[in-house]
């Protein structure tokens, strides 16, 4: 008996080189043949890697005081210093309630509208006219911001301005858009809207592509109205994809977007449109504070990065799929 059992146990442990080289063959045949494949994902691995995973050494400058002629190496440490100086600021709520409240109108306002326009063109059933609309809605996610600014300053400005021309001919009163604060944040969400709403609607629409026409022709024979099938087929069938991209946006959720913001920021609306990357520029780039900017930014990416878990979290509690 402890003769056959030995004699397994070397088998096993035999078997276990043997399986590892299979494994490691099996792999090399998957690289070898979907090579083209891999190929076609090396441009975006090196750009993450590059661009957003070697960047991130430069956060330990936030536990120092940095000192360009000393390096990130030779900088002394000072630990929770600058986290302590920016809570400590009287200016730290104000940026965080202007950052908040953006980040809330553009989720309640921006995320369900590609939606809403994706289910739209979906119905459409004229491809050539669908094709216009897809052109149309799509162009104006590659205008600058730049441009996108300059279009609204003209539209709204007082002197000269349409949308005021015709206030002024309307009711013989003028508005000051672009300089009041109580307009600032309804501007921004406006022109975010007009820019990206079209380019939201791709990943929608490829997802909408793939729903089985079979269930719109089983719901017609029950009679099913077109209403409910876009309840009961087409926004179920896209759900999963809705809240990838809910966790996804979350994860951006403080970032404002600061060539937008910056543009549209004068000195009567600063109180409500300063912003943390209005700020980072101000003090890192500005002031040359390098170290408090960076613990600016670490801050920012940390709040992110609990929304995503949290709402990865949520979402698999609540039987959706998550991000991972």
């Amino acid at each position: 008996m402890t003769t056959q059992t030995n004699t397994q146990t070397n088998m096993k442990s035999k078997a276990k080189p043997g399986a590892a080289f299979f494994r490691r063959e099996g792999l090399a045949k998957d690289l070898i043949r979907d090579r083209w494949l891999y190929l076609m994902l090396l441009p975006g691995v090196l750009y993450f890697v590059i661009f957003k995973y070697v960047p991130m050494y430069g956060l330990v400058m936030a536990f120092q005081d940095y000192k360009p002629h000393l390096g990130i190496m030779n900088s002394p440490w000072v630990g929770l210093k600058h986290f302590n100086r920016f809570f400590s600021e009287p200016q730290f709520w104000q940026l965080f309630q202007n950052t908040a409240l953006l980040a809330v109108y553009n989720l309640v306002f921006f995320f369900p509208l590609p939606i809403v326009l994706a289910l739209m063109m979906n119905e459409v059933r004229r491809e050539k006219f669908k094709r216009f609309v897809q052109t149309l809605v799509y162009v104006p996610h590659f205008v600058s911001w730049v441009v996108v600014v300059g279009v609204f300053y003209m539209l709204f400005t007082t002197e000269g301005g349409a949308v005021n021309e015709l206030l002024y001919a309307l009711t013989g009163h003028k508005i000051a858009f672009l300089l009041e604060p109580e307009w600032f944040r309804t501007m921004i969400v406006t022109q975010s809207i007009w820019k990206e709403i079209g380019w939201g609607t791709i990943i929608f629409l490829a997802a909408l592509s793939g729903v089985d026409m079979q269930l719109y022709e089983a719901a017609r024979m029950d009679g099913a109205n077109r209403w409910r099938q876009l309840w009961h087929i087409t926004l179920p069938a896209i759900r999963s994809t809705i809240v990838i991209l809910l966790i996804l946006r979350l994860g951006n959720f403080l970032d404002s977007g600061f060539e937008h913001i910056f543009l549209m920021l004068t000195p009567t609306n600063r109180e409500v449109g300063e912003v943390f990357d209005t700020y980072v520029y101000v003090k890192g780039l500005t002031q040359s504070q390098f170290s408090y900017s960076a613990a600016v930014g670490l801050f920012k990416s940390a709040i992110g990065l609990v929304l995503v878990l949290g709402s990865n979290w949520l979402a698999k509690r609540f039987g959706q799929e998550g991000v991972y």
